[in-house]
């Protein structure tokens, strides 16, 4: 089982569930600019966090305080379709929250292997720990882009390593990416696990029991006993 750390947040439907979690993040925001000046939000692609965002991004906060930043990116280029920063500057980095400070991951060398350094670079500016670490979760229980099977994986869950910004190939997803390791997911002050679906459901009940991460990715972040986690689930 994981650790007293986990709190379930079950909704009828995908509209209750966002609106409930955009107010908890703009209010771990706002705390957070009231004690430090500043705040942090570090946030997942995908198709599931849409609807958050469209929620989110029309949140009262002061946003000119908060850095967004990504738990992953697709070694694409930013104009490209499948680049998690194009789906983030059109669907969160706008309305209110288009006064948000956004660094990215994704920078000019030509592969992560040789970027992935440069990308941690990049991330120095982002207030640490960071406030809130949204991520997802796949069938196959990967989390950011820490995927079953990479070669990567053992150098990302290593717990003793430090925290950066790790190259991922997997043989089971489109693209090279680049990934922030266990190490710097879990230096944040809550991670949020966000999840939808009934496949999905059955995929976190499983990554609950004890296993290894090497199967389940996401267990390394269920199982952890550092970090508050919060589940929020919809059908």
């Amino acid at each position: 089982m994981p650790s007293r750390w986990v709190h379930e947040h079950r909704f009828p439907d995908s509209t209750a569930l966002a609106r409930a979690l955009a107010g908890e993040i703009r209010v771990d925001l706002e705390e957070a600019i009231g004690v430090r000046k500043s705040a942090s939000l570090v946030v997942s692609g995908g198709r599931t966090p849409l609807r958050l965002f469209q929620q989110l991004r029309t949140e009262k906060l002061e946003w000119s305080k908060v850095w967004i930043t990504l738990a992953d990116e697709r070694w694409v280029d930013t104009s490209a379709d499948a680049s998690n920063e194009k789906m983030l500057r059109e669907q969160l980095a706008v309305d209110l929250a288009a006064e948000a400070r956004f660094v990215g991951l994704k920078n000019p060398a030509p592969t992560p292997e040789s970027g992935a350094d440069w990308s941690w670079r990049a991330l120095s500016r982002v207030p640490r720990p960071f406030d809130v670490v949204l991520l997802g979760m796949g069938d196959d229980g990967h989390t950011a882009s820490l995927f079953p099977g990479s070669l990567a994986l053992a150098k990302a869950l290593d717990p003793s390593a430090a925290p950066g910004c790790v190259a991922v190939n997997a043989l089971t997803a489109p693209h090279a990416r680049v990934s922030l390791n266990l190490a710097a997911l879990l230096d944040a002050r809550r991670i949020i696990l966000h999840i939808e679906g009934d496949a999905k459901w059955q995929v976190y009940q499983r990554a609950r029991m004890p296993g290894s991460a090497a199967e389940l990715p996401v267990r390394a972040i269920l199982h952890q006993k550092e970090v508050p986690i919060d589940v929020y689930w919809a059908p």
